[in-house]
């Protein structure tokens, strides 16, 4: 009897005498490791001519995948046997109490988006998108800014390499870009809020360098001053869910609208605080997106979510609000089951 055959019939004895897991790796290390009997006799390959080289390799390869099927097969049924004794030994108790499970909360953010769209949504605006990377013309110039206009300096804007037809490229400074989008493309009336991400050059307890917004637009022929107040504050008293708040406009200066005004709200009875910026779109903008201000007028206003989230929920740094701090998300954060 050569090598070969008494290793085989020495391995699938030792193989029946088998009872664990863990001896079946023993096995199969002594057997086909990197020390291993098989493993030697093919080292012992290259000491030896080709044509028994090519004879006794083959034999080998032979041998091993007999050795790896019974290893298989041995290695199933100790499986099942492991199983039908886990089976046999352990029970559940269907009477007993899942294990609670930690659920995630709606960021502050998310939700104030939420409520802000849904409120808007019930007076008849839908929600309009755009790039968060801008051309200057949909950024400044369509909403008429002066070339000399602050907002257009490297210090308050991130500017980025101008596009291949040589239009210089910004991160938006606000979502009214989504405003000259749409007007250009689509004819009024037009109906928007357009919710999103905004940035500019700025960071202290107030400021951030990324923030969001909602901006919302009216355009037809009869749109006038006293609807952007009532809508205004229909949305506050909803929003901070009191029916009697108090809100002030006053005279403001924008660009993009004329006249112009800041609105404020009486807060806790003690102090008037600034929340948002309104007016009717100036002729400009209109023109600049092929409306014809002479048959056509309308309103746009814009807020920090940020803003009106740290009113509502009493939080006191902005900053906050980006710091991925699960201990504030905790306490700040909404369950799911009251998304709006």
């Amino acid at each position: 009897m050569n090598q070969m055959e008494q290793l085989k019939l020495t391995f699938l004895k030792n193989l029946e005498g088998v009872t664990t897991l863990q001896g079946l790796e023993d096995l199969r290390v002594r057997a086909l490791g990197k020390k291993g009997d098989l493993t030697l006799l093919m080292k012992d390959l290259g000491q030896k001519t080709p044509e028994e080289r090519r004879t006794l390799g083959a034999e080998l390869n032979a041998l091993k995948d007999v050795l790896t099927t019974a290893l298989e097969e041995r290695k199933a049924i100790l499986e099942e046997d492991s199983l039908k004794e886990r089976l046999a030994s352990e029970t559940l108790d269907a009477t007993l109490p899942p294990r609670p499970r930690a659920t995630g909360n709606i960021h502050p953010l998310s939700h104030v988006m939420d409520q802000a769209i849904h409120i808007f949504g019930q007076m008849g605006f839908v929600v309009a998108e755009g790039p968060d990377i801008e051309e200057d013309f949909y950024n400044f110039t369509a909403l008429n800014f002066p070339p000399d206009h602050p907002a257009r300096q490297e210090q308050d804007t991130f500017y980025l390499p101008s596009s291949t037809t040589g239009q210089p490229l910004v991160l938006r400074t606000h979502t009214s870009p989504v405003q000259i989008r749409t007007m250009l493309k689509t004819q009024p009336p037009i109906r928007i809020i357009a919710p999103g991400r905004t940035y500019r050059s700025d960071y202290d307890a107030t400021h951030t360098p990324m923030f969001h917004q909602i901006e919302g637009l009216v355009i037809d022929k009869h749109t006038h001053m006293g609807h952007l107040k009532g809508c205004l504050e229909e949305f506050c008293r909803l929003f901070f869910e009191d029916p009697s708040l108090k809100l002030r406009f006053r005279p403001g200066y924008f660009p993009f609208t004329e006249p112009s005004a800041e609105v404020d709200i009486w807060w806790k009875g003690s102090s008037w605080l600034e929340i948002l910026g309104c007016g009717m779109v100036h002729p400009n903008v209109l023109r600049n997106c092929d409306i014809d201000p002479q048959e056509y007028q309308g309103f746009a206003f814009g807020m920090g979510l940020e803003r009106i989230a740290m009113l509502k929920y009493g939080i006191e740094d902005l900053r906050l609000f980006f710091e991925s701090d699960l201990r504030w998300l905790n306490h700040y954060g909404f369950s799911p089951e009251v998304r709006e």
